[in-house]
């Protein structure tokens, strides 16, 4: 602020003079203010996240029977240069050094998976007691470094058998998941408390059954996608059922879904309203199911005689109330009000920044919408950000860092847009950074790198990132840093 004696005038005289300006200097900078360092709630969980096919590797040990997956990535050209889950992180024989470098970042709670074909390697009948003792030492290495596991029923391994008989297309896999998640919440019920019943429905169902993106990659006609997010979604319900019957006191239990959030262009009301009703449509097959207990009937207008066969029964099941909503929120889309109010999708332009994911465009004011439109249209009171993150093609420098500036910042952008929603009156109650450690990025292979701790593939040796630096400070001071 400029001295009084350098306009010449009294001490008096110049405060007065002075007094409009600063209130307009504090006016200009309070917004700033808000998004500066401060204190995420009371209780708000901070975390990482992986997957079991994608880190855990022993495919052919303990007794575990092949995946979808595993089948998958021998298909020529599916997988990039054929990688396959084989040895992954080789997090199957290394969980406790993981672990131990887990606590050592400060980390407090891990979003993990189960591979259900290392419990049922056919995906029904005789259980594997192979794998349940694995994940019961692999739960309790975590908890003896004070580490909450947060466990993942299904993460798209789906038993090859159940595949050969069907997979998703049928109802009998809804018969088999209701016997897996039963199993494995009593076996772990006792030390897990949080729990996923499915990650990401549309990307094992539509993306796998409408294309070959995902395992088993086959094309199947509409009629056959819709009824595949049917049985996903009965699945679900037997998740939330299996925890309600088995789980214990202080059990709960959510989805994680990877909901297609519209972001509004501006700020306006016809935009904002534009956005709602284009979130709606858009996950009208998973989350409007799921809240409402019935199909949207706009979504059974557009489906026609490709609708899902379901009862009424059925919703029953899939409307069971959950604890929390999980979102997987990497991109968004920005949307406006056409001339008659309805959503337009604003492309986005090839110069827009992304992450070397194509997919990936860097949007983070999805968090702020994804979380906001779930609350105001369905009124959820606890949601969590159960993945975030970007993809980069990384290399080492010469003395081994990895100084991941473009993560760290687009990170920190999600966050001030996760604080923003927290102080407009959204209960986020977490927030889980995808991922732990580099690993096998589905179809991508071993070249898209996700994680904050870098993995040599074939030394497997680990190296922590600036940006697990950078959020293990997060974590320690509870603010962003």
């Amino acid at each position: 602020m400029i001295s009084p004696s350098n306009h010449g005038g009294v001490a008096g005289t110049a405060e007065s003079e002075n007094a409009p300006r600063a209130d307009a200097l504090g006016r200009l900078i309070a917004p700033l203010a808000r998004v500066g360092p401060r204190s995420f709630p009371p209780g708000f969980v901070w975390g990482v996240a992986t997957a079991a096919p994608q880190i855990e590797g022993g495919a052919w040990e303990g007794g575990k029977g092949p995946s979808i997956w595993d089948t998958f990535c021998r298909l020529p050209g599916k997988v990039h240069n054929g990688d396959t889950l084989d040895v992954a992180c080789d997090h199957y024989h290394r969980f406790e050094d993981d672990f131990t470098l887990m606590a050592a970042l400060g980390v407090k709670n891990y979003r993990m998976s189960i591979a259900w074909p290392r419990i049922f390697p056919s995906g029904r009948g005789p259980r594997n007691q192979q794998g349940i003792d694995f994940y019961n030492r692999l739960i309790d290495a975590a908890q003896a470094r004070g580490i909450t596991p947060w466990v993942t029923m299904f993460h798209w391994d789906l038993p090859q058998r159940l595949e050969n008989e069907g997979g998703w297309r049928t109802r009998a896999v809804v018969d088999a998941f209701a016997v897996y998640a039963d199993t494995i919440v009593l076996a772990y019920g006792d030390r897990v408390k949080n729990w996923i019943s499915l990650n990401e429905i549309s990307c094992f169902t539509e993306q796998a059954y409408g294309g070959d993106e995902k395992a088993p990659g086959v094309r199947e006609s509409q009629a056959v996608v819709n009824q595949t997010y049917h049985h996903a979604l009965l699945c679900h319900g037997h998740g939330v059922r299996a925890v309600r019957e088995h789980g214990g006191r202080g059990a709960r239990v959510g989805l994680s879904d990877n909901a297609a959030v519209m972001i509004p262009v501006s700020e306006t009301p016809a935009d904002i309203a534009a956005a709602r009703a284009g979130f709606v449509a858009e996950n009208a097959r998973v989350i409007d199911a799921i809240y409402r207990g019935r199909y949207h009937p706009d979504y059974l207008a557009r489906a026609g005689a490709d609708a899902p066969v379901h009862t009424e029964k059925d919703f029953e099941l899939i409307s069971l109330p959950a604890d929390f909503l999980g979102l997987n929120i990497y991109t968004g889309r920005f949307v406006r009000a056409n001339a008659a109010g309805n959503p337009e999708t604003v492309p986005f332009t090839e110069n827009y920044p992304r992450a070397d994911s194509p997919w990936l465009w860097l949007a983070p004011r999805a968090l702020y919408w994804g979380t906001r439109h779930v609350h105001e249209i369905y009124g959820e009171k606890s949601v969590f950000i159960t993945e975030n993150g970007a993809g980069y093609n990384e290399t080492p420098a010469a003395d081994g860092e990895v100084l991941d500036l473009n993560r760290v910042e687009y990170a920190r952008s999600c966050l001030q847009e996760l604080d923003r929603a927290i102080v407009d009156g959204v209960p986020v109650h977490g927030y889980f950074l995808w991922s732990f450690m580099d690993n096998f990025e589905w179809q991508d292979g071993y070249n898209r790198r996700f994680g904050i701790v870098h993995v040599d593939f074939v030394s497997q040796k680990r190296t922590p990132k600036l940006s697990a630096r950078w959020f293990s400070q997060v974590i320690t001071e509870h603010r962003l840093v």
